[in-house]
């Protein structure tokens, strides 16, 4: 456990004397660190800089010096660091990466060996280091550390590092786009042309240019792919120029620059530039807070947009510069920064003042690019860095593409129809003889007269498909506010069967209220809060403190105000009232409840606050002296506090019952009330305080002060004095109880989804008794239910027999804490899930961020399935990346998780919508999408084979030109696309019916089945038209045109009839594109003369014999399908006749 020093405090203020203490020890450091100088260099190679192209100033004596003192300055980060420590961990899976970034290790390597380069002796044998080329040859090595302008501290002064290092630092333009003018072009073409398919078409119509390969006209085969390249580049064109008017309002916002007359636009601000910024104005680059008109140096921001919390973070300017005149900012200051990195919760650097003066810099004075200054008034900040260095730049990755399930198995079967191709190729050619020289001429003939089999046009309009589905889901009243970002996946969210989902915020509201405190012998809740409050009422600060453990009254004000005082809030005025800023929602919770008893917190700095007794108007304040922020570590708070009315010290505490029971005074009821609280899903925290005397808090600070600046086990060093002078017998004042109730519909919704087939766990990091209580209101747990628990098996050793239970019983429930789970995962991962997925729900509690992905990976990789993973937290970030479809819910803690999830809803209950109504329509109509476009390419190739073959196997046309392309355009796309629009049944039946989803998860819309009852169908139909256009004419040249106006007028009607059979749900889109797709063929026959016998097509005998082969083509598949709907009626048409009896 470790409690650092606050900034600004007495600690902090009291720098100078800590360094002269460090100094003493500075001799005995250089000889150790002169003994292992040698190893050390044996492991790493330092270019030189001169002939690197880097700057020979950055490593002069004045430089060692000041890397030496940032160093140190470091050292003394306070109570804003160790909340930082907490944000890292909680925030690791959407912000970490600097594990796998080269600069961490560069700066640290940069750290040890420049930053004691003037201690005595080190310098010279440095010196001697660089200028003998013999002793620099003996340490290079082939993987070599260059040193470089990105990985050095930078030293910005801000009268000329705007000017003379303009080009020294990355422009501050923001750029997102994902082509230019001049790669535009080139870079899509290899994006399409990559894929086989693509790839295929590009070398038949390149093939046309060879005589002997030549069928047809060369617009035959380069139209529709030309067609599907532009609708391609349309669509990314219009997406990149979206994101180019983006940057350039973020761009062009305007700035204003000390000692410019004029505003400057983001895009050219530099290193050094001064900026003044007001309430509301979005941070440009990474600045260092300066000045703020706040007397204190306070400021606000809002973090929301980098690293998704919601809750302000206070920032100080420097006291050494926030008093400072503009002209003084201007040239009389200096600031040295660390070099740029990726943790937004780490900040290395100095301000010096006349070269003489200096203060250190520590991330509680910057201002992150991208975040929003909340604070009133202004504030003046230096820009350090700018463009790719920035945090916010450094953490924006590309999102991994995800791939549908759909689409891979469109993938298969599109493999098959390439192995047809050119089965089909090769058997037309061995059975017309190869006895023909030319034979593998044939052979490639046949390849480009079939390649119609495959479909090039499937991928555009299934990405055509997908952007209506988003918009759909986007438009739909029922799920308001619901965001798709990624929209490659829709279908994937009719095919889910493992649901995993976060606790708080998620299940719950995050929305939290204190319910009930609990004093030992007595408890108080909602229906008695006016006791509480009559209680303050009666608050006198000059009353002496009591120690009765008889009157209750007392230590119900005790209570009080110790929650009153001990906790992280922040109070804000703004236009609204009185707001609470805090980064957890039950430390709110806590102030809340103070205020409605009539004790409320009026203000509060670093330093100071203030609590307003309402009853008799009067205003307590109080000095802080310590505070101890609550991290995952630690699971406690502290403050030390001096009440000034009773110039009294008090050390204030509050945890998780888990470390509190063992600081607290010895009791026999604190275990006993915990449980029950648990039981009732209330959240418990325990409140202790001990007194402490003037003299032992100086003791105190004395001993916390050498602790803060030891260099050697400081974290343990300041562990055991805090442990020995504060934690020790604290007085136990009672416990609290924050509820934190469940979302709207929350049991009807995990009820529908369990009844669809989905499996649903539970990953929370919260208790086991909370965890179980929160499952069973929300009917995660049945009622009587058994429930088997798992708990604190760290020992490999008979963990299996834990599961045996689970594997007889199956209808019970599994609750397993996260140590037993990291167990499994790592000894008996397969036996573990080979159990745990047979059991109808899992709760896995006290679980970390990492095993939470960890638990998504498994299911995928061992089951096969789909997973969703639902939260909406930091913590839930990595879950929600590692599932098939990750849904973020935009709550109390933040956008995160809505941030990085494919889809982002505001409720749990949306969830349903989105699955079991939306994931259905998409599934369903993208799979008859592709079995139409793979049915449209099969028949026109049949037909093609059945000419071939009645014409002695010769690789002759039948259709050419223009009635290629408009086929797989004009003449059926339209009627085809429109059933994106269908559904089978109507919306208020898939809740009624949820298990009408298990179907989906099936995958039998589009199956291999599937697949060979249309390519049957093809067969059949292709035969019909062709055979028959061949008999009502003749094989016979003149009679070629005769022929092929009935069979492809035959073909266009057979296409619009089988759409309009297929279709379940009829709306005015599908009528207005079957009519006007009929009513366009009839129109353009006119112009068809090339292609067709129009003289002929007047007559009769076309529109009898087109009529004919029409109702034989149709007929029989229309009356197949409704002989097979009867004897097997699919479980959807069974619901929907029940219900509309």
């Amino acid at each position: 456990m470790s409690y650092p020093a606050v900034p600004g405090s007495s600690i902090a203020n009291k720098f100078d004397s800590a360094s002269r203490q460090k100094n003493k020890s500075k001799d005995s450091f250089d000889l150790q660190f002169d003994d292992s100088l040698d190893a050390a260099l044996d492991n790493l190679q330092i270019n030189d800089l001169n002939h690197s192209g880097g700057p020979d100033h950055s490593w002069d004596s004045r430089s060692s010096i000041e890397s030496f003192e940032m160093r140190t300055m470091n050292e003394n980060e306070g109570t804003a660091a160790a909340i930082r420590k907490h944000s890292t961990n909680d925030s690791r899976p959407l912000l970490d990466g600097s594990r796998n970034s080269g600069s961490g290790n560069r700066n640290q390597i940069h750290n040890y060996s420049t930053d004691y380069r003037n201690a005595n002796g080190l310098w010279a044998k440095l010196r001697s280091l660089f200028n003998g080329q013999s002793r620099l040859n003996k340490y290079r090595s082939t993987s070599g550390i260059e040193l470089n302008d990105s990985h050095i501290d930078r030293e910005i002064h801000p009268d000329t590092t705007p000017t003379y290092d303009r080009n020294k630092y990355p422009s501050n333009e923001i750029s997102n786009a994902k082509y230019n003018a001049i790669t535009f072009v080139p870079t899509l073409l290899y994006e399409q042309f990559k894929f086989f398919f693509n790839l295929y078409f590009l070398a038949v119509a390149l093939s046309q240019a060879i005589p002997a390969l030549r069928i047809g006209y060369l617009s035959s085969y380069v139209l529709p792919l030309a067609f599907v390249l532009t609708v391609t580049m349309l669509k990314e064109a219009m997406d990149d120029i979206q994101r180019r008017r983006r940057d350039s309002e973020s761009n062009n916002e305007l700035y204003a620059i000390i000692n410019k007359s004029q505003l400057v636009p983001s895009k050219d601000l530099k290193v050094g530039d001064l900026i003044k910024m007001h309430k509301g104005a979005r941070i440009p680059a990474d600045c260092i807070l300066l000045q703020s008109s706040e007397p204190s140096g306070e400021a606000f921001i809002k973090t929301d947009q980098l690293d998704g919390e919601t809750d302000w973070k206070l920032r100080i300017a420097c006291p050494l510069t926030q008093n400072l005149s503009q002209d003084d900012l201007l040239n009389k200051i200096s600031i040295t920064a660390s070099a740029p990195e990726k943790s937004i919760h780490r900040f290395l650097g100095k301000v010096t003042y006349k070269s003489s003066s200096s203060n250190p810099l520590s991330v509680d004075n910057t201002l992150w690019a991208n975040t929003v200054l909340a604070s009133s008034g202004y504030c003046i900040a230096c820009v350090v860095y700018t463009g790719a260095d920035t945090r916010q730049a450094m953490n924006t990755t590309t999102p991994k593409v995800k791939t549908g399930l759909l689409e891979l198995e469109i993938n298969s079967i599109s493999k098959i129809l390439c192995a047809c191709v050119f089965l089909l190729s090769i058997s037309l050619v061995a059975f017309g003889g190869i006895q023909n020289a030319d034979w593998y001429v044939d052979i490639l003939r046949y390849l480009i007269l079939f390649s119609t089999i495959i479909p090039v046009s499937l991928r555009v309009n299934l990405d055509l498909a997908k952007s209506v589905y988003a918009y759909q889901i986007e438009h739909d009243d029922a799920i308001p506010e619901t965001v798709v970002r990624t929209s490659t996946i829709p279908e994937d969210l009719g095919r889910i069967e493992y649901l995993l989902s976060d606790k708080t915020g998620t299940l719950t509201q995050n929305d939290m209220q204190l319910r009930k405190i609990h004093l030992g012998t007595v408890s108080y809740t909602a229906e008695t809060i006016d006791i509480v409050s009559d209680y303050i009422q009666t608050l006198d600060s000059s009353a002496p403190p009591s120690t009765s453990r008889r009157d209750i009254s007392t230590r119900v004000r005790d209570m009080v105000v110790t929650l009153a005082l001990c906790h992280n809030v922040t109070p804000t005025f703004e236009d609204e009232g009185l707001m609470y800023q805090a980064a957890s929602p039950d430390e709110i919770a806590i102030v809340k409840f103070t205020e409605s008893v009539g004790l409320s917190l009026f203000k509060r700095d670093r330093h100071s606050i203030s609590l307003l007794h309402e009853h008799s108007g009067t205003t307590l304040n109080y000095d802080i002296l310590q505070v101890f922020p609550f991290n995952s570590d630690t699971k406690r708070m502290g403050i030390i506090v001096h009440d000034k009315q009773k110039n009294e010290y008090w050390f204030l505490e509050k945890g998780a019952d888990t470390v509190m029971a063992k600081i607290v005074e010895r009791n026999d009821w604190l275990e006993e009330e915990t449980g029950n609280m648990a039981r009732e899903g209330l959240r418990t925290l325990v409140i202790g305080r001990k007194q402490l005397t003037h003299k032992s808090y100086e003791e105190f600070k004395k001993k916390y002060e050498e602790a803060s600046v030891s260099m050697l086990n400081r974290d343990e060093q300041i562990s055991n004095v805090v442990s020995e002078y504060l934690e020790r017998n604290l007085e136990l004042l009672g416990l609290t109880g924050v509820e934190d109730k469940l979302q709207k519909d929350v049991k009807a919704s995990i009820e529908l989804l369990r009844n669809a087939g989905i499996k649903i766990w539970m990953l929370t990091g919260d208790k086991v008794e909370t965890a179980r209580c929160v499952s069973i209101s929300a009917k995660l747990i049945s009622r009587g239910q058994y429930v088997h628990t798992i708990t604190k098996q760290h020992d490999p050793h008979g963990a299996l027999d834990k599961l045996e239970y689970l594997r007889i019983n199956k209808n019970s429930c599994l609750i397993i804490d996260g140590e037993s789970l990291g167990m499994y995962l790592q000894y008996y991962r397969k036996e573990f899930f080979e159990v745990a997925a047979s059991v109808p729900a899992v709760i896995a509690c006290r679980c970390t961020p990492q095993q939470k992905a960890d638990v998504a990976l498994v299911i995928r990789e061992l089951t096969g399935k789909r997973v969703c993973c639902i939260g909406d937290g930091g913590n839930d970030v990595s879950m929600i990346q590692s599932a098939d479809v990750g849904v973020g819910i935009v709550g109390k803690e933040g956008k995160q998780a809505s941030l990085a999830a494919d889809f982002s809803i505001t409720q749990f209950c949306h969830l349903t919508e989105l699955l079991l109504w939306h994931g259905r329509n998409s599934y369903k109509r993208s799979a008859k999408l592709a079995q139409f476009v793979m049915h449209r390419g099969l028949i026109i190739a049949i037909c093609q084979a059945v000419y071939s073959i009645c014409s002695s196997f010769e690789p002759i046309a039948l259709y050419q030109g223009w009635l290629m392309v408009g086929y797989a355009t004009c003449y059926t796309m339209a009627p085809v696309f429109s059933l994106t629009l269908d559904h089978d049944i109507d919306k208020p039946l898939t809740k009624t019916y949820p298990e009408l989803y298990k179907d989906l998860t099936e995958g039998k819309s589009l199956s291999y089945k599937t697949f060979l009852v249309w390519v049957a169908l093809s067969l059949f139909q292709g035969l019909v038209i062709q055979g028959s256009s061949q008999e009502f004419t003749s094989l016979d040249p003149q009679d070629f045109n005769k022929m092929v106006a009935i069979s492809f007028s035959a073909l266009v009607m057979n296409e619009l009839v089988m759409v309009a059979l297929e279709i379940n749900t009829w709306n005015k889109v599908m009528v207005i594109t079957e009519m006007s797709t009929l009513l366009l063929y009839i129109i353009s026959v006119p112009f068809l003369g090339d292609y067709f016998d129009l003289k002929y097509m007047t007559k009769l005998m076309f529109l009898g014999a087109t009529i004919f082969i029409l109702a034989i083509s149709v007929f029989p598949v229309w009356a197949a399908k409704a002989i097979h709907r009867k004897l097997n009626p699919p479980s959807y048409a069974k619901v929907q006749e029940f219900a509309t009896v």
